[in-house]
Formats: structure tokens, C-alpha cells, sequence
């Protein structure tokens, strides 16, 4: 199975998102997103990929998006996913729950969990590894990040940016590992 990794930029007061849409500009953020997860497996809820639908007029280009949805039709277990060229179209396959998303991407070293708010509560608990953004900020939003229980994380790296032209507040950028138990 793969190692299952939470993508996620978070302001001081859990707030991840206003109205589907991120409360932020962050270009440095933008960029380690793309960086993390072009040419990888994806899973994200019905209304994140339809917000980036809505802002990018496409899926995620150079991914596989797998978009958990308790409408869609579930695709087999059995199924392959498609190899995705860095450069081509995003494929999107819509998965029922999390162990069918997983299953699918069991040939890939790690699956990106990438929103909303009910997918990261759902996928917490199994998840190992935490991508996280700081967002020293306290914006207004209607979506947070569940409760963390940072005792069981390990802080593997992290990196400090100032607020510039392109990117509206100071970020960390960190990197947590589940703790051994």
C-alpha cells in the first residue's frame, strides 16, 4: 500500500478555506503543491475538485485525481490506474472510500490527500505523513483542518518564507512524520 500523505496549507486559526476557495495568495504554496504531487495519485472530495475544475477550467493536469464522492459510481478495485505523463491531462476516477482509493494506488509509492475539510478528518487517523503549510494568518473562513494530535507527530524539516509581492503572508513550510507508538 501506499504511504498515505495529507498536502495541506492551514492559517493560525485552522482555517483551510473560505467558500471554496483557498483565503490566501501563495505562490511559493502553488508551486510546492505542483512540485509535490505532478505526475502522482491525488484524492480529494467532490467539492475541492470541483473548485479546481472551477479555477482551472480542467482537472489537475500531470495527476491522477481520485475524487471520493458518496454519489459516484465506484470503480473497481480491481482496476489499474492510468500512468499519467508529467505533462498530459489529468485523469480523474471517482472512488466511493478511502480503502478503494488506496487499493487503486497500491502500486504507487505515496497517495496525496489534498481536501476538503471531511476528506482530511476521514484520512488523518491512517494518515503518515503530514505536508503542511503554515499560514501565519488568521483569515475568515467556513472550512478548518480537523484536530491535530501533535504528540504523534515527529517534525521531520521545515522552512521559514517571508510575506514578498507574490505571496501575501509568512509561510513555514513542514514536513511531519507519524510518531512510533
Amino acid at each position: 500500500m501506499p504511504r498515505l500523505s495529507l498536502l495541506v496549507a492551514v492559517a493560525r486559526n485552522g482555517v483551510i478555506g473560505n467558500r471554496g476557495e483557498l483565503p490566501w495568495r501563495l505562490s511559493a504554496d502553488l508551486k510546492r503543491f505542483k512540485q509535490l504531487t505532478l505526475g502522482q495519485t491525488v484524492l480529494m472530495g467532490r467539492k475541492t475538485y470541483e473548485s479546481i475544475v472551477a479555477a482551472l477550467g480542467k482537472p489537475l493536469p500531470g495527476r491522477v485525481s481520485l475524487v471520493l464522492s458518496r454519489q459516484a459510481e465506484p470503480v473497481s478495485v480491481e482496476a489499474t490506474l492510468p500512468s499519467v505523463a508529467i505533462d498530459g491531462a489529468g485523469q480523474v476516477l471517482l472512488v466511493r472510500d478511502v480503502a478503494a482509493a488506496l487499493s487503486l494506488a497500491r502500486e504507487q509509492s505515496e497517495l496525496f490527500v489534498v481536501g476538503g475539510g471531511e476528506i482530511y478528518a476521514l484520512t488523518l487517523p491512517q494518515a503518515d505523513r503530514l505536508y503542511w503549510t503554515w499560514v501565519e494568518a488568521e483569515p475568515a473562513g467556513d472550512t478548518s483542518f480537523p484536530r491535530v494530535e501533535w504528540n504523534e507527530w515527529k517534525l521531520q524539516q521545515e522552512t521559514r518564507y517571508t510575506a514578498d509581492a507574490r505571496n501575501q503572508y509568512d509561510t513555514t513550510f513542514a514536513i511531519y512524520e507519524r510518531a512510533p507508538t
